[in-house]
This record gives structure tokens, C-alpha cells and sequence, in this order.
């Protein structure tokens, strides 16, 4: 009876649920659904454009004649709830055609216009079936069961007329001509000849796209149908008429102003991401999801970047991976990009050579984009342009150079680095924006980076923006570029020897808003990775910067202050007042991300900076608590550094200093103290009556929390036993021993006896 899902043409919304699905209610309810719905459908208009509007408004007079049937039974027909399973089934049937129609019409007036001409045959043809569908449900209505009256039953035939009429599906001839107009201009850009301006125009105008403003929204429409696609080649056709369109809004309308694409676009950051659209690492909108062994989902970019520093755990989970193959997440990524799209976020889909579809590299998208950047650029040179123009003409840049790698190439190739280098240092802000703004989407292809570091004035420019910039989005940009420069080892070097740089970023992070500090701390990070510019960072006061931002930004802050740590700026971070202090307080009640990042810096600052560090640290009464509540709670990587952290105390604690901090193991791995008694495996210690004072573990000084008393319950091998008395070493050497961190396990745990994995030998 009625047409299956799939023979639905491909559309940029699916239809309702109540397209497909049989409604659940009484007759009566069902007639007056019927009613309000065809009534709905005779109010809609025909498409403006005028492509199928024969087809649309032929099936609009049908529904509204059977509103007027609907209508004249409600009137007349009184035990509605009587009629028989037969009759309700044909107006559930003629509910669900009814649905159909309303949809495909709307489909045809909101949808991309060049896509409905492309596919004019395949919306012609579900029309078609519609009008046969009702065709049969008029014919097989229960007239005699109903009591219909004469004028009802002339409106029926009437009806059933119409729709016989309609014998095969119309397509219009005037639509036709435009579609093979449309298909030969493409081809002609394929074959890489510019279109005729004139043709191009009055194409444009019999489609309905006027202005600039029209073929904005009719570009959005087409990227939503990229979407919706699912074989290559329809992806292909449709991002061919997306170059077609931008082109076109070029070299007819003039290039877009800045503001009216500004006023309806945000940024991710804007708005409260969901949190299974982020990613665990850098908890940024997903724009590559993809799915490792394991089964946890990481943006490509990321993920990548963990596995070849030398990974090979799931930074989530913490359990090994038993192959590096990253499967990409389709679904989720869809998802994704109609959350942005609803959300007006502009969301750029690019695979980075990853995967990349036959779809985008379409030979006449690519010709087009070509063509459209030699129109812009050709402007962009011209001496005559004002300031305005200008700022629309690199406004435009800045959106094709976001689009996708091919725009990004052709804009490289086409040499419009140079040319925006000169406006770099505008005195329009807007414009400043703009090119700065461009040189940061050109830096995503691997080859811009290139050409912008060996651009005369490339990278100088961009550092005097990250300084003096005209606004705080400029600055911000400034600072994503150098970020995105920097993640070339060749260029992180030649970076970091910028001293202007260094000191502009920091000066970026300390009072720039939040936006801008966020990208001026990603590019401080992605410099401090290399050892020599962590040590000229801490020179331009880094640590200083560290401790401003910590209360506002704290995830970005630990994890720079961690990097620098980690490439010997120690030195820097135990000087500065507090920060030990600080970090424990992160401990206390940061987040899972900053706690991980506050106890790996505690960790490297306790290895380097010696017993002194350690010392400091044990005097904090909480830490031992805050420990085991991370081994406890927190981070696979976080457990395993609040561990290290833990083993260390033990080793001051047990008198090990220096090089021996960092290499020895304590035996008591496992050790509890309840009520001043030591519970675990020793492994090596015996417990004897015998008092030796150079081994008596009760505390001298009250350094950290819990206590010994000279009790000691030991696992022996027969049984355990409990002797009072301080605890001995039987062997040739003897160790003073320091308070030991025991008193940690958290009451009501019952730690497991057993052997330890780490054991010491004394008699060595």
C-alpha cells in the first residue's frame, strides 16, 4: 500500500515517526486527525523556487478534497466507533499517506534547491506513488457503511479522478532544461572552464538564489545533504554543487560580510558540550571519533598522539591494547555534526588524510574551489579595493580555508599566504581577525605550515599579533596558529628561540579572557615539550603565570606546570612559595584530570628534588589520606602515580636518601597499622622481643599521621602471631628508620596477606 522508507528520496530531515507507523486510536479520534491533517496540508504552499511545484500543488487540491470529505463524515455519520476493522485500517492507511505528503512537501520547500533539482525524477516518482496510494484507499472507502450523501460521494469521485489522471509521474520539462544546464556547467568546471557569468546568473535567479544571503543558507542546506548521504557518489555530487554555489555567491554577490555570518554562528565553547561528544583526553568537542581495541571512543588527533608517545595502555581504562588500529566511530560523529548543526556550530568534519572520501576529492569541487580562490585572490591583489572590500574578500578566505584540505591546498598553492601577511598588522580589527584568523585554518595541512614558516614576515607578523593585537580574538587566534606551527619539531625549535613569543604567550595567559588564555596556554604547552624552551620559559616567568591561572584554568595550568617539571624546570617549581601546598590542594578537590596532573608534578618534584622535597611534602598531615583516596578513586595513570608517590614516602621514611630514594623498594608494600599495630608481610623482617634502638620504629617527632607503639602483627609462615617489642633486622646491617607512613588504609579494608612484588635483600 503505501511506499517503503527506502523508497524515499534522500532527504535532508527523515520523516515523522507517524510517517510509517499506524496510529492507536478510536475511529472518531482518527477522522478528526485525518481532518486537521489534510486541512494542514491544502493550507501549504507550492515551493517558491518553483521546482516541482506542478507535482506539489496538484497532491495540495487532492488533500483538499478530502479535507471537505473528512469534514462531511465527522458531520454525519454518528456511530463512528462502530464501523468495521476494515474501515479503520483504510484511515490508518490513508494517516500514514496523509503524513507522507506533508513531509515530502515540506522536504521541497526547505530543502536544498539545487539538490531538489538534481533529484526532480526521484520526487516526482514519490508523488506519484503517493497519488496511487490514495487513489486506491478513495476506491476501497466504505461509502455504504459510512451513509455517505450525494455530495460527498461526488467529492470522492472527483477525487479518485484526479488521482487516475495522474497516470505516470509528471515531471516538468522547465526543470529538466535547468537540471541539464546545471550538469553541463559542472562539467565545463571539470574540464576546468570558468562559467559564463551571464548563464551562471540567470541559473542562479530561476532557482530562487538572489543574494548572498540565499546561497549562504543554501550552502548550509547542501553540507546537512553531504550528511544524509551515504554512498560516494551522491556525497561527490553534492559537494560539486556546494563548490558551484560558493563560487557562484562569489563571482555574482560579491564576498560574504564578516557580521552576517557571525551573528548566527557559535563556537563549541559557547555552549555546555555533551559530555559523550568530548573526548577523554583533552575533553574538546570530537572531531575525528574513533574507537581503539578496548572500546573507548578518542578523537583520532589525540588518540594518535598518545599511542606514538610510546602508549600502549587506553588512556581511560589503563588496560593494554592488543592492536593500535582505530576504527572510525561513524555514528557518533554523525551525531555530532547534527548537534553542531542544530546548535549553528560551525563543525568541519576533516578526516586529516585520514580515510578521506572519493567525495572530497571531487574533480569539479576541486576545479571550483580553484576558480573561487583565483576570483578572491585576483580581488585581494587589486590596489583599488577598500578596506571593507578587503575584509570581506579575507573573510572569505577564512571560511573556504575552514571547509576541507582541498579549499586549504588551493588557497596554499594559489600564494595567498604573502598576500595576508600584509594585513596582518591592520588597523581594522576586523580585518586583523580575519587574516590572522585565515592563517590559522590555512596551518592545519602540513604543507601551509611550510610555506607560512618561509614566508617573509609569516611568522613575525603572527608573534606581533599574540603581542599587540587589536582585540583579545586575535590575539587568542594568533596563539592557536603558533600552536598549530608547533606541532612540527623542526618549527617548535625555531619557535621557542623567540624569546617575544614566550613572554607574549605568557602575557596572553596572565590577562587575556579565558578564550584567549586557553589557546595562549595550548601553544605554551605544545613549546614546553621541547627541554630548551621549558628552561627559556621558566626564564620569562612561566611558574608566575602558572600560579594566576591555576584558580581559573587548572586543568591547562597543572598539566603545563607537569610538562616543565618533567623537563627540568624542578628547580623553578620548588623555589616558587607554596606550590607543594597547592598541588595537595588540588588533591583534595580538583578534578579527576588536575588531580592526575597534580600528583604525576608531586612525583617527579619528590624524585628530583630529594629528601628536602619529601621531607617538605610529609609534613602535610593529609597527604597520606589524599593518597590513598587517588589509588582509591582516581585515573588509571593517577593510581599508578599515587602508588609512586606513596613507595617514596616510604623510602624517606625508612632513611633512603638520595640516589637510593629513587631506585629502593620498601618490603611493606602492603603494610596497615591499626590501633599501633603493623598488619602485612615483611618479607625479610622478623619480630622479636629483642630492643635494638637504632631499629625502634616508634616515633621520635610526629611527622605524619598514625603512630607504632612497638606492637607488631606479622605474617609468618606458619601462622600469625602478635609480639610487642620494636621490630629487628636480623642481618649484618642496620638501618635507622624514620616514621613510617602505615596508618593509610582506609578503616573497614582488609588488606590481602601475601608476598610482596617487590623484596630487598639485606644480606647483599
Amino acid at each position: 500500500m503505501a511506499i517503503s522508507p527506502t523508497a524515499f528520496p534522500a532527504r535532508r530531515r527523515r520523516p515523522s515517526p507517524a510517517s510509517f507507523l499506524s496510529p492507536r486510536l478510536s475511529t472518531f479520534d482518527l477522522l478528526r486527525s485525518l481532518h486537521a491533517l489534510s486541512a494542514e496540508i491544502s493550507a501549504l504552499r507550492p515551493p517558491i523556487s518553483g521546482l516541482l511545484k506542478r507535482n506539489c500543488a496538484s497532491i495540495i487540491r487532492k488533500c483538499g478534497i478530502l479535507s471537505v470529505i473528512f469534514e462531511e463524515i465527522l458531520r454525519s455519520t454518528r456511530k463512528l466507533d462502530s464501523l468495521s476493522p476494515s474501515s479503520h485500517l483504510c484511515f490508518e492507511e490513508m494517516f500514514i499517506v496523509l503524513h507522507r505528503i506533508k513531509a515530502l512537501i515540506e522536504d521541497c520547500s526547505n530543502g536544498s534547491k539545487m539538490w531538489l533539482l538534481m533529484q526532480s525524477d526521484s520526487f516526482s516518482f514519490s508523488f506519484h506513488e503517493l497519488t496511487l496510494d490514495l487513489w486506491t484507499l478513495l476506491e476501497i472507502l466504505p461509502q455504504k457503511e459510512l451513509n455517505l450523501s450525494e455530495d460527498v460521494i461526488e467529492l470522492r469521485n472527483l477525487a479518485i479522478k484526479q488521482c487516475r489522471d495522474d497516470k505516470s509521474s509528471f515531471i516538468d520539462p522547465i526543470d529538466k532544461g535547468l537540471r541539464i544546464e546545471v550538469l553541463n556547467m559542472l562539467d565545463s568546471i571539470k574540464r576546468e572552464i570558468v562559467p559564463d557569468h551571464s548563464r551562471l546568473g540567470d541559473i542562479f535567479v530561476r532557482l530562487g538564489l538572489s543574494d548572498s544571503a540565499s546561497c549562504r543558507e543554501e550552502i548550509e542546506c547542501l553540507e546537512d545533504e553531504v550528511q544524509c548521504q551515504t554512498d560516494e557518489r551522491s556525497k561527490s555530487e553534492v559537494i560539486a554543487l556546494i563548490g558551484l554555489v560558493r563560487y557562484a555567491k562569489c563571482v555574482l554577490y560579491g564576498a560574504s560580510s564578516p557580521n552576517s555570518d557571525e551573528k548566527i554562528r557559535r563556537t563549541a565553547s559557547d555552549l555546555n558540550i555533551p559530555a559523550d561528544f568530548r573526548c577523554p583526553i583533552t575533553l574538546d568537542l570530537m572531531t575525528d571519533p574513533v574507537v581503539v581495541a578496548t572500546g573507548q571512543t578518542y578523537d583520532r588527533t589525540s588518540v594518535t598522539q598518545w599511542i606514538e608517545s610510546g602508549h600502549n595502555t587506553c588512556p581511560k581504562t589503563g588496560q593494554t591494547l592488543a592492536h593500535t588500529n582505530l576504527i572510525p566511530n561513524r555514528a557518533l560523529k554523525s551525531l555530532i555534526a547534527m548537534w553542531c548543526r542544530e546548535n549553528r556550530i560551525p563543525y568541519a568534519a576533516d578526516d586529516g588524510g585520514h580515510g578521506q572520501t572519493s567525495a572530497a576529492s571531487s574533480k569539479a569541487a576541486l576545479e571550483a574551489t580553484k576558480m573561487t580562490v583565483s576570483f578572491l585572490l585576483g580581488k585581494l591583489v587589486s590596489s583599488s579595493q577598500s578596506i571593507e572590500t578587503v575584509n570581506r574578500i579575507v573573510y572569505e578566505l577564512r571560511v573556504l580555508a575552514k571547509t576541507d584540505s582541498n579549499s586549504r591546498a588551493c588557497i596554499g598553492e594559489a600564494g595567498a599566504i604573502p598576500l595576508l601577511v600584509r594585513h596582518l598588522g591592520s588597523e581594522n580589527p576586523s580585518l586583523q581577525v580575519n587574516a590572522v584568523t585565515t592563517m590559522l585554518n590555512l596551518s592545519i595541512l602540513e604543507a601551509n605550515k611550510a610555506r607560512i614558516m618561509e614566508t617573509d614576515g609569516a611568522l613575525n607578523g603572527i608573534i606581533e599579533v599574540v603581542r599587540s593585537g587589536a582585540t583579545w580574538e586575535a590575539k587568542g587566534n594568533a596563539a592557536a596558529t603558533i600552536f598549530s606551527l608547533s606541532g612540527v619539531s623542526v618549527y617548535r625549535k625555531r619557535l621557542g628561540k623567540k624569546t617575544r613569543l614566550l613572554k607574549g604567550l605568557i602575557e596572553l595567559a596572565k590577562a587575556g579572557p579565558t578564550g584567549s588564555k586557553r589557546d595562549a596556554l595550548v601553544a605554551i604547552l605544545s613549546l614546553a615539550g621541547d627541554r630548551e624552551i621549558a628552561g627559556r620559559l621558566v626564564e620569562c616567568g612561566i611558574i608566575d603565570m602558572i600560579k594566576d591561572v591555576m584558580d581559573e584554568l587548572p586543568e591547562e595550568a597543572l598539566t603545563i606546570l607537569e610538562m616543565v617539571v618533567k623537563k627540568g624546570g624542578f628547580v623553578a617549581v620548588i623555589a616558587a612559595s607554596h606550590m607543594t601546598s597547592k598541588l595537595v590542594a588540588v588533591l583534595r578537590s580538583g578534578t579527576d584530570r588536575t588531580k592526575e596532573s597534580a600528583i604525576a608534578t608531586l612525583v617527579i618534584i619528590c624524585r628530583k628534588g630529594g629528601a628536602e622535597m619529601v621531607a617538605e611534602l610529609a609534613k602535610i598531615s593529609t597527604i597520606e589520606v589524599l593518597i590513598w583516596e587517588l589509588m582509591g578513586t582516581g585515573t588509571a595513570r593517577a593510581k599508578r602515580k599515587a602508588a609512586s608517590l606513596m613507595r617514596i614516602l616510604r623510602r624517606w621514611a625508612a632513611g633512603l636518601e638520595g640516589d637510593v630514594l629513587e631506585e629502593f623498594s620498601m618490603t611493606m608494600a602492603h603494610a596497615r597499622v591499626l590501633g599501633g599495630c603493623i598488619l602485612g608481610n615483611t618479607d625479610g623482617l622478623v619480630a622479636t622481643a629483642a630492643s635494638d634502638p637504632t631499629l625502634n620504629l616508634a616515633p621520635s617527632r610526629p611527622i605524619l599521621s598514625g603512630s607504632t607503639r612497638g606492637s607488631s602483627l606479622l605474617n609468618g609462615g606458619s601462622g600469625d602471631g602478635i609480639h610487642e617489642g620494636a621490630v629487628t633486622y636480623t642481618g649484618k646491617e642496620k638501618y635507622t628508620y624514620r616514621t613510617l607512613v602505615l596508618n593509610v588504609l582506609p578503616k573497614g579494608t582488609k588488606q590481602t596477606s601475601g608476598p610482596s612484588k617487590r623484596h630487598n635483600d639485606f644480606n647483599a
